[in-house]
């Protein structure tokens, strides 16, 4: 049997590679992904053994004992020498099996990472509801941080992050930074939720939106005059709407399409597309500022509506994913192979005389 490297070892090494993640899965290599891709960082699998021993010398009593509870586990670990990781530990097939996703130290600025102008506008509300949405790995965590450290930079008062686990750490300016972790600080989203509206929030961060529960405080705590920051996993605007209807039973739907008519300012919806030149990874959005026609759509429940409406809104900021895709595709940022990946009318970009089905 091949020996493993200490973990140390591998974290650096997906680091010095410019990797996201780390993958430890029993029966394949320890790998990195670059710029979306898996990368092997050796030449032999890994054993549920070898496996568990890497894992198991990353954690605590503590949060050996909650794994052993829970069967899952999410927590911090710093890599000395290397920086900060985001771990998720997990069965699978009965053997742990762990994901670690690497954290920048520098919190990035706004405009390195590719919005558009609209993000700052909604880092200057001074109430109301915003969510960041794509999937796992887009990049949201990165704006929620980043609009976290604008807001701490341009308004004075308290703001209050409620995260799973805290990942990047961020330092007081003119606001108050007060940053919770799930598991540690408090026993869960809505418990927590609940709390901080007693704690002068004037901003709440809500790392994920992942229950009714959650996703009614969050609603109300918008309504009660706090910005309210937060995420989700949806792929764009319109079905970020559904998404959140659907959470409630059909009964409760109409008083909650009354609340986000009123409360919601802003989706910002992220994809994180390869370059075509192949160096690295370049952001796409669609972006839904809520307008008042918008507004009335959502009272309304009339989700199919908010695409055209968006696409006249272009003034008030809002653009969809195909817009976005059109000029990274212009400029040659992105392949037209990618852009099939990631938009939502193929017939927009369908060559001439190609027929899509």
């Amino acid at each position: 049997m091949s020996e493993a490297k200490p973990i140390l070892d591998y974290l650096r090494q997906t680091h010095e590679m410019g990797g996201s993640d780390l993958h430890l899965t029993v029966g394949a290599p320890p790998a990195a992904r670059v710029n979306g891709t898996m990368h092997a960082l050796e030449d032999f699998p890994l054993t549920a053994s070898q496996v568990r021993e890497l894992i198991l010398d990353t954690v605590n009593e503590t949060q050996q004992s909650t794994l052993e509870a829970e069967w899952e586990l999410d927590y911090a670990l710093e890599a000395r020498g290397v920086g900060r990781f985001r771990g998720n530990v997990h069965y699978c097939r009965q053997n742990i099996e762990a994901t670690y996703r690497f954290i920048p130290e520098e919190i990035p600025d706004l405009s390195t990472l590719g919005h558009g102008p609209v993000i700052e506008t909604l880092c200057r509300l001074k109430r109301g509801l915003v969510l960041i949405t794509g999937i796992t790995g887009c990049g949201k965590t990165t704006t929620l941080a980043s609009m976290v450290k604008r807001i701490a930079e341009i308004r004075s008062g308290m703001i209050i992050t409620l995260e799973d686990p805290i990942e990047f750490v961020h330092e007081h300016n003119s606001s108050l930074v007060k940053q919770r972790e799930i598991g540690r600080d408090t026993k869960s989203f809505a418990k927590a939720l609940r709390q901080c509206l007693r704690q002068d929030p004037d901003v709440i961060v809500v790392g994920e939106l992942r229950d009714r529960e959650s996703m009614q405080i969050a609603l109300t705590a918008a309504e009660t005059g706090h910005l309210v920051l937060g995420t989700l996993h949806t792929m764009d605007a319109p079905k970020t709407i559904e998404r959140l209807m659907d959470s409630f039973p059909p009964d409760q739907q109409d008083q909650i399409a009354s609340q986000l008519s009123n409360v919601l300012e802003g989706v910002i919806c992220q994809h994180l597309i390869p370059r075509a030149d192949g160096q690295g990874r370049v952001l796409a959005t669609e972006a839904m500022r809520v307008t008042s026609g918008i507004r009335v759509c959502l009272r309304e429940r009339k989700v199919e509506q908010l695409l055209g409406l968006m696409e006249i809104a272009t003034q008030e900021g809002c653009h969809t994913i195909d817009e976005c895709l059109a000029i990274l595709l212009a400029n040659g940022s992105i392949t037209p192979d990618e852009v099939f990946h990631h938009c939502r009318d193929e017939r927009r970009f369908a060559p001439d005389g190609v027929n899509v089905v």
